[in-house]
């Protein structure tokens, strides 16, 4: 697949990495489009949404966009009017188009959020109340709100290390991926992490 602007999300990082993806009018997706080096060697593929214009030696013309994640959702099509666009610059001519897919993709992160497995909101609560004195300890010493994540960062790895065996024992990978909005490797990294056992194992 070749370069394109993506987005995550800190909870989810790469296993729901969303983009604006493309469809051609049969429906199918493009093949990225490999720009040449003015120096005669080399070049790069990009698969960036405004490539797709049709132009001489660029790629084939978008039909619609889309908003798509690397977890292989994809968002409902939206349809560009080239008898509107003409010979406008597509990423000016679309661009309210693609931050619609944009507004697609956040939607699906928070039904991502609601299927993972629900954290009590005593927990959530405490966690957002902590990192707000963080915040704010930071703006009187630098030095403290650094001691203090350093502290949260210890703590983190200590109250996750039992759970994360008990998970592991309990849980198949499929199981945990889901409770955690991950993909099946990611969430088996993060709970060799907490766990502190290689995540080849």
């Amino acid at each position: 697949m070749g370069g394109r602007e993506s987005w995550t999300t800190e909870e989810f990082g790469s296993s729901h990495a969303g983009a604006v993806g493309v469809l051609l009018a049969d429906g199918t997706v493009p093949a990225p489009v490999f720009f040449g080096s003015n120096s005669g060697g080399g070049g790069q593929s990009v698969s960036q949404w405004h490539v797709y214009n049709g132009g001489f030696a660029y790629g084939p013309r978008a039909a619609a966009l889309r908003a798509v994640c690397s977890c292989g959702w994809s968002g409902p099509e939206h349809k560009l009017d080239w008898d509107v666009i003409g010979d406008q610059e597509l990423i000016e001519a679309a661009g309210e188009t693609a931050d619609t897919c944009t507004e697609d993709w956040d939607a699906h992160i928070i039904e991502v959020e609601r299927s993972a497995i629900p954290v009590p909101e005593t927990v959530t609560s405490l966690l957002t109340e902590l990192a707000e004195q963080i915040e704010k300890l930071s703006k009187t010493s630098s030095l403290a709100a650094v001691r203090a994540a350093r502290q949260l960062e210890v703590t983190a790895a200590q109250v996750g290390y039992w759970p994360a065996h008990d998970a592991r024992q309990d849980s198949t990978a499929e199981q945990a991926a889901a409770a955690l909005g991950l993909n099946e490797d990611e969430a088996r990294e993060l709970m060799a992490r907490l766990g502190r056992w290689s995540p080849c194992l």
